[in-house]
């Protein structure tokens, strides 16, 4: 039954949300709003376990003394410092001048444009490694790359400005962004949307069982 139930709320939610969309009347438009309405309860439930694992961990860390137990102990006082503070200024705690407000802008936000930043050195090393020119299709991903890198700032205007209009940098940056890389995205996306179809009916069929966990 641990794995029956489940199965049998999750072929019922996504048969009721697959039939609104052909069906918008009564009562699957009021069950898809039900649902709606429960998968942000189950959401704000799924947040609170997510954090309670995550200070879990982090308390687990700091008890073994592991290599970087002091960063566990910076997330546990983080987390508790803008969680009591989001609480005792009540619903307004996002309005200008506050505290929690004050600490996202000027704590959170500066944290997180770093740890972006910091993505970008992994970005150009992926990049170094998947525009090495090994085949046909590789060299047309490297062209086309250096193309676009040097069209999107003025100095590939500059090496072309002899060239009419329509064949500088910047031009041939736009085109190939407009039509190529549309095209393949587009493809890309379709790609996307076929496998989400094709998992969603075996979740809701029951043949994928891996969501419930290894135990019976």
């Amino acid at each position: 039954m641990r794995r029956e139930i489940p199965l049998l709320i999750t072929a019922i939610t996504g048969i009721v949300f697959v039939l609104q969309y052909f069906i918008p009347h009564a009562p699957f438009n009021k069950m898809n709003t039900w649902f709606s309405d429960w998968f942000s309860i189950v959401g704000a439930f799924a947040i609170w376990l997510g954090a309670l694992n995550l200070l879990k961990i982090s308390f687990q860390k700091i008890m073994d003394k592991k290599s970087d137990w002091f960063f566990a102990l910076v997330i546990i006082i983080s987390f508790f410092v803008i969680t009591i503070i989001g609480f005792a200024e009540g619903q307004g705690f996002r309005e200008p001048g506050t505290t929690f407000s004050w600490l996202y802008d000027y704590v959170y936000s500066p944290l997180s444009a770093t740890m972006f930043a910091i993505l970008a050195f992994f970005v150009a090393s992926a990049s170094y490694r998947a525009f090495r020119a090994r085949n046909f299709e590789a060299t047309l991903l490297l062209l086309s790359a250096f193309f676009v890198m040097l069209g999107r700032v003025p100095v590939g205007d500059i090496i072309t400005g002899f060239l009419p209009q329509q064949y500088q940098l910047s031009q041939v940056a736009s085109w190939i962004m407009t039509f190529p890389q549309t095209a393949g995205q587009r493809a890309i996306m379709i790609g996307i949307a076929l496998g989400l179809v094709s998992t969603s009916l075996r979740i809701i069929l029951g043949i994928e069982r891996s969501h419930l966990g290894g135990g019976d």
